[in-house]
């Protein structure tokens, strides 16, 4: 009796570690795909899981990235693993064709899950383009032209669909350059604001009218901004110079700006996102966080000191490597010169590397890591340039 039980047993004990073996060889391919295709899932979606059925197995989750659930599914069949594909690829047919948007905010936040609790991660200013791809309660997962993803609230951008994202992109814009600014009702500055603007926002040219400029929103609101605080988007594009001198000076004006986990404006920053505007207002988008940025440009040798540095280039702090863990980078500077570095820690401040000066950083000495240029690099790597990008021409798709 027990060897006849035995014998019902055995066949099924060879089909759980055969169905075993298979899971984990399909877990292995998707582990794969992921970090070939989406190893950073603040750029990249793709949450994908896989479940034994009857026939086959059943993948389940959703991507953004159809190179990469193509390729799963490929290397899936090339090892004779029968499959039921129900992996959604957004943008989610929910939103049916609107897929498109333009924020219409001077600043919008962007927080790592659908909740107003959930952690600020990064904010986008009026005039920024977005792909939108899905849609939880009022909430939207968007990313924006430096391929950040996150959450923002249905009011923060107009919702577009192709052919309304191309009719606003053929129209003349302006950009504005000041600080802090107000966006009137009418031609005069005493009457009811519209909004508030930061340096970066852009707007659609309506036309001059006495010292105003005519100006609309995304949504269509029409206002006027004074005409000596914005610049025709296309003139201040092709008048960037970008140098070393432009882009130090530049940084100097934000000094004593509070610090912002997220903050990407000039209302506040973080450390990367003040190198993000500072950037940005000279024609380059640069990626999001300080541990991103790292990858940029060229690396400038520092294993003997200070001396090859120039100003212009960038500073990287953080956690040194120690047993077995990797370097990790939480801090970025820029660089001004004479071992001086301008960054957003606090608020926006000038500290040094030097310890024989008043504004000497134990902190920052103890932590710098690396050192990275991009100025007078010949297209550095992982820069778009302002003027090649979705600000100018096309539609958004920042995956490709």
């Amino acid at each position: 009796m027990r060897f006849f039980f035995f014998l019902i047993l055995f066949p099924a004990l060879i089909s759980f570690s055969q169905t075993k073996n298979e899971m984990e060889n399909v877990q292995r391919i998707i582990n794969q795909v992921k970090e070939n295709y989406a190893p950073d899932k603040r750029t990249a979606i793709f949450d994908v899981s896989a479940e034994a059925k009857a026939g086959g197995i059943l993948l389940a989750g959703e991507t953004n990235l159809v190179k990469a659930k193509d390729k799963l599914i490929s290397d899936l069949h090339a090892d004779n693993i029968k499959v039921d594909n129900q992996i959604e690829v957004l943008p989610s047919k929910n939103l049916k064709d609107k897929i498109y948007g333009v924020i219409n905010l001077s600043v919008a936040n962007i927080r790592s899950h659908p909740a107003e609790a959930a952690e600020l991660v990064t904010q986008a200013i009026l005039g920024t383009p977005v792909m939108v791809y899905k849609h939880v309660k009022g909430w939207y997962l968007i990313q924006t032209p430096d391929k950040y993803l996150g959450w923002t609230g249905g009011d923060s951008f107009q919702h577009m669909n192709k052919e309304e994202f191309e009719e606003y992109q053929k129209t003349n814009k302006v950009i504005f350059l000041k600080k802090y600014g107000t966006a009137f009702s009418k031609p005069d500055a005493n009457s009811t604001p519209v909004s508030d603007l930061v340096m970066g926002n852009i707007l659609i040219n309506q036309g001059k009218v006495g010292k105003f400029m005519k100006v609309k929103y995304p949504d269509k609101r029409v206002a006027y901004v004074p005409a000596s605080e914005v610049e025709v988007f296309s003139k201040w594009l092709g008048s960037i110079k970008l140098t070393t001198k432009n882009v130090v000076d530049f940084s100097m004006q934000f000094l004593g700006i509070p610090y912002l986990w997220g903050g990407t404006s000039d209302k506040a920053f973080d450390c990367s996102g003040f190198i993000k505007t500072i950037f940005f207002m000279h024609g380059l988008i640069l990626p999001r966080d300080a541990s991103q940025q790292v990858f940029m440009g060229e690396p400038v040798d520092i294993k003997n000191g200070f001396q090859n540095l120039k100003p212009g280039d960038l500073l990287f702090f953080g956690n040194k490597i120690d047993s077995g863990k990797r370097e990790k980078i939480t801090h970025v500077a820029l660089y001004i010169g004479n071992q001086d570095f301008i960054n957003s820690s606090g608020r926006v401040k000038i500290n040094s590397l030097d310890k024989n000066r008043k504004n000497f950083s134990e902190h920052r000495f103890q932590t710098f890591l690396q050192a990275r240029r991009i100025l007078g690099i010949k297209n550095p790597k992982d820069i778009i340039p302002l003027k090649n990008s979705i600000y100018t021409h096309g539609i958004p798709n920042f995956n490709e």
